[in-house]
């Protein structure tokens, strides 16, 4: 069952372009101390049931180095917050506006109920797999976060309900994107 969740939100986050060939991670909580992870370097749009590594919330095991780079963000997200499951994108629109706004206000699309979605890692060296803890909390009051010119980190219950809030944010993004380039061809 979960395999199935991992395989359909991996494609999903592929076809709408969240993520290219080989970016982006999915993580879900088995329980208190085991965790489901996508493998390093898998591709989200075609995952086999080897791309999923069972590895510790808290500690590493022999399967940790195949676990995405992603691992000490997600674990820190999973420590800190009540979520089951964690959705990292990289959706285009999004992580250009992270590259011009220190937040993203969502409010006028009240669908989505997003809120203002706050932009990590201004004036900092931003890699993967750092930012654990400064995500995790901001993950604590916000569905979804993202982190300056890298991409998105969304919580759910499951996958589902976290690519739900990227997809949602990119579609917001992708609509202030045109707004703002109607206003500059006026």
């Amino acid at each position: 069952m979960l395999n199935t969740e991992f395989k359909e939100v991996g494609k999903a986050l592929f076809t709408r372009g969240l993520v290219s060939s080989h970016s982006g991670n999915l993580s879900v909580r088995l329980n208190e101390e085991k965790m489901l992870i996508t493998r390093r370097g898998s591709q989200l749009g075609a995952l086999q049931d080897q791309d999923l590594i069972e590895t510790g919330i808290d500690k590493n095991d022999l399967k940790t180095p195949l676990a995405s780079v992603e691992l000490p963000v997600h674990r820190a997200i999973l420590q800190r917050t009540a979520a089951g499951a964690v959705v990292h994108a990289h959706p285009p629109h999004a992580i250009a506006l992270s590259m011009n706004e220190t937040e993203i206000p969502t409010e006028q699309f009240e669908a989505y109920e997003l809120g203002t979605v706050p932009v990590l890692g201004w004036n900092q060296d931003v890699r993967p797999g750092c930012l654990g803890d400064a995500i995790a909390e901001a993950l604590k009051t916000h569905k979804i976060i993202l982190v300056y010119g890298h991409g998105t980190f969304a919580v759910g219950q499951i996958l589902e309900e976290a690519y739900k809030y990227t997809a949602a944010l990119e579609e917001v993004c992708q609509v202030q994107w045109l707004v703002k380039t109607l206003r500059k061809s006026r």
